[in-house]
């Protein structure tokens, strides 16, 4: 990929000051590209006509550094063009002409009049203003940022100790597994990692976006782009990550337009990690020419949905779920506290102390939550749809869950702890001092966040509810409709 940079865009902004950021970003990102960055001649002409001798000084330096569009061509040969000149040609009429002639792929300006006349080239497409190119140019990297605990760190494989012990069965059963492990490194692949206290290995996660096809498995892989797990260890018991493993692994899937994951592994007898990871769709559909199971989950519904029920769905084809007139959808109120603890994930969370020192909240980590309330509504069913509005702070429709099951009036703390076990958000005490009456649970689980929270003024405006929310309430699908829409849900992901 070739890239032609307009000279303005040096001293955009600042001069002869540092870089701005998004020219910084920029320009570090085009270099991962490994694309070729070039000058046009006559830009570089032009800096020499300057007659500020100290920014003349400065602008050279800079431009320096790119290398110069050799025998750029010549639009003066072109009538046609000359023709369509409503001016005597101009230098930015020569550097347009050098990407319509398609010399180079893309053009990088900050030149308004230049932006003007590409249009009339029908060329504005490949012309960018920095920060559009900024944009543009990050949409070629692979997203590995996802909202994860503090516990839980985002590493490079090569920052992990090899000789740690979460490696010894892997050594054992993979001969290659040292030579494998060197090689990744060099790549620079990436992983979600846990730390105990004496820095030993809790947990691990290595993953990779890869696009192949598996011809030699049984039965064969068609060629694909999906995330492939490399390497799933969790030792830390007791804590979740495992499910926080999946759904991180959904999440990123979710940012770079992937809809399949996929995992190798020698299966044993009463194997926990298989349990895991088939009540969340990864299922086994093979196996490869060493004998180990193949398995692999899809985030989008095949034809075949029809014939599980609402929540084998959901967990089938986590986070798609099935939206359709035969589930009732409920708003329910939660108080930031507890929205805080029940979804760690959510965007702008302040996290605590605790959790920097190393601790989990375990019911944030889960994709299976609980919700603990006093309402007398009874027309809650399994499969039905939970819509949480943040209250007090935040005023927002948020997040999105489907219902497992609820339990009502429950009277005993004993009987709500055994009910919602590690889901819950509450302590004993609290449990104890929520009981002044009769108590619902309702198990769900956690599909996503609305990529647009809905604020109570739009859902007023909208007519989806009267005012604030103070208990659970339904609502017609119709307005389900429109939060669906405002709240941008991707209709990817629901089943219907």
């Amino acid at each position: 990929m070739r890239i032609l940079l307009d000279t303005n865009i040096f001293i955009y902004r600042e001069d002869d000051k540092v870089l701005n950021d998004s020219l910084q970003k920029l320009l570090s990102n085009l270099n991962k590209l490994k694309v070729e960055l070039l000058v046009h001649p006559f830009s570089v002409d032009e800096i020499e006509s300057d007659r500020d001798e100290k920014r003349r000084r400065i602008m050279s330096s800079k431009v320096q550094a790119y290398s110069i569009l050799d025998s750029p061509p010549n639009p003066e040969k072109d009538a046609i063009f000359l023709e369509s000149l409503i001016k005597p040609i101009e230098v930015d009429d020569y550097i347009l002409y050098s990407v319509l002639k398609n010399a180079v792929d893309f053009l990088i300006t900050e030149d308004r009049g230049i932006h003007k006349k590409s249009i009339k080239y029908n060329i504005d497409g490949r012309t960018f203003l920095i920060d559009e190119a900024v944009v543009f140019f990050d949409s070629y990297f692979q997203k590995t940022q996802v909202i994860s605990p503090p516990a839980l760190k985002d590493e490079y494989v090569y920052n992990l100790d090899l000789n740690d012990s979460i490696f010894d069965k892997l050594k054992v059963d993979y001969e290659e597994f040292e030579d494998w492990f060197n090689k990744i490194s060099k790549e620079g692949r990436k992983c979600w990692v846990h730390y105990r206290e004496d820095d030993s290995i809790g947990a691990l996660l290595i993953y990779k976006i890869e696009n192949e096809g598996f011809p030699n498995f049984n039965p064969p892989l068609a060629k694909k782009t999906r995330l492939k797990i490399n390497t799933f260890i969790v030792t830390h018991i007791g804590h979740k990550i495992g499910e926080l493993f999946i759904k991180l692994s959904v999440d990123l899937c979710l940012q770079n337009n992937i809809s399949e994951i996929y995992l190798t592994h020698f299966t044993e007898e009463n194997d926990k990690l298989v349990q895991l990871i088939t009540e969340y769709g990864l299922n086994k559909i093979a196996e490869n020419e060493r004998g180990e199971d193949i398995f692999l989950k899809k985030l989008i519904a095949d034809e075949d949905w029809k014939k599980y029920d609402k929540i084998e769905l959901a967990k089938k084809y986590y986070p798609s779920f099935y939206d359709g007139i035969e589930v009732r959808k409920f708003i329910v109120p939660i108080l930031p506290e507890y929205h805080n603890k029940l979804f760690t994930d959510f965007k702008g969370r302040q996290t605590t102390i605790l959790e920097h020192s190393g601790d989990f909240i375990v019911e944030g980590n889960t994709i299976k939550k609980a919700y603990l309330t006093h309402s007398r509504i009874t027309k809650m069913q399994t499969g039905d749809l939970l819509l949480f509005y943040r209250s007090q702070d935040l005023g927002k429709i948020t997040s999105i869950g489907v219902i497992e099951s609820v339990i009502d009036d429950l009277t005993d703390v004993t009987d709500i702890m055994r009910v919602v076990g590690k889901r819950t958000v509450y302590s004993k005490e609290e449990i104890e001092t929520f009981l002044s009456t009769t108590a619902k649970v309702i198990l769900f689980l956690h599909m996503f966040h609305l990529k647009n929270p809905l604020d109570l003024e739009e859902l007023i405006d909208e007519k989806v509810i009267l005012g604030a929310p103070q208990t659970i309430g339904e609502i017609s699908d119709e307005n389900y409709q429109k939060i669906r829409k405002l709240g941008d849900i991707d209709e990817d992901f629901t089943i219907n």
